[in-house]
């Protein structure tokens, strides 16, 4: 006879600044050891070497994950000039290495150069992924792969570019500074790969800080030395942060819980024309993520209700028209 699965008991999201060196994978494990739960997920992976936000989801929040991982982030990054690696980072094994280009040292000569470079990647629409990465090529993760010896072709994947600036160039350490805001699926690795071949010299990226996931940022995260349960957001506070809202009534709460279909009248406040939005019972609990298909409202993923609170017992009172 097989185990039943434990039920949920904590549900929500929790900001985590993620310290270098561990995977996002192991962040997720910490959490299910210290909320003893099973059902802790997280929404955008970061890469070992890199830090910052790193949005865990607990319980009925694992629901959340693809309407919370579909939004923009902003990074700050570092970018070495003069030696290429083949992770693209700084824990990969080198693959070529040249010096400093002369203008490297004009400081207007790297101002005009750097600004070209620079601008091409704000227009970029089409970006080649790192061969190690997580992307699934036949059902195995293209970083395993190429570890066992295999050839891989990635297509390139369409981007978006929100923002990218320079922030400081250091001449003596051959690096540039940068903060970048750009849409799900853009590799920054990828970014200081494409970089180096526009300027004509190998790059790879050293360091990268995750500023902000869509509507989280570094304020939220949790403090190194507090108990997860106690900073956990709730499914209300994170999908109305994350996404527009719309009011249900308890008729359309009912309906919603069934899975539609849903009508007009089912809502106070209703769903906005585009997008996504949160999908609010009366008394403020998250019920589904919803949206408009072809003008009719249409609940996405639904989320369990918190649990009935037990009868109150009955009390005897004086009728004032007694």
């Amino acid at each position: 006879m097989g185990r039943r699965r434990k039920t949920s008991t904590t549900h929500g999201v929790l900001i985590v600044d993620k310290p270098a060196g561990v995977t996002s994978h192991d962040v997720v494990q910490r959490m299910r050891r210290a909320l003893n739960e099973r059902r802790v997920g997280h929404a955008g992976t970061l890469d070992p070497m890199a830090t910052g936000v790193l949005v865990v989801m607990v319980g009925e929040g694992t629901k959340l994950a693809p309407f919370l991982s579909a939004d923009d982030k902003t990074y700050a990054a570092t970018v070495s000039l003069g030696r290429a690696t083949d992770t693209l980072d700084a824990e990969g094994e080198e693959t070529a290495s040249a010096p400093l280009p002369a203008w490297w040292h004009d400081a207007a000569a790297a101002e005009v150069r750097l600004g070209e470079a620079l601008e091409a990647e704000r227009a970029r629409r089409l970006q080649a992924p790192p061969v190690y990465s997580a992307i699934k090529v036949g059902g195995r993760s293209a970083h395993a792969r190429v570890r066992a010896g295999e050839e891989v072709d990635l297509a390139e994947r369409e981007v978006v570019v929100r923002a990218l600036e320079l922030t400081r160039r250091d001449v003596e350490r051959g690096e540039l500074e940068l903060r970048l805001d750009v849409g799900k699926g853009y590799y920054v690795r990828a970014l200081a790969r494409d970089l180096g071949e526009r300027l004509g010299v190998p790059a790879h990226l050293v360091a990268l800080r995750r500023l902000t996931s869509g509507a989280f940022g570094l304020a939220d995260a949790l403090p190194g030395d507090a108990s997860p349960r106690d900073h956990l957001l709730t499914l209300e506070e994170a999908a109305t942060r994350a996404l527009a809202v719309a009011r249900l009534t308890e008729a359309g709460v009912a309906r919603a819980r069934c899975g539609g279909p849903m009508k007009g009248e089912d809502f106070v406040e209703p769903p906005p024309a585009q997008g996504l939005s949160a999908w609010l019972a009366p008394d403020g609990h998250l019920v589904a993520i919803g949206e408009l298909r072809e003008g009719r409202p249409a609940v996405r993923r639904g989320i369990v209700g918190p649990p009935e609170a037990p009868p109150r017992p009955e009390v005897a009172r004086l009728d004032p028209e007694s």
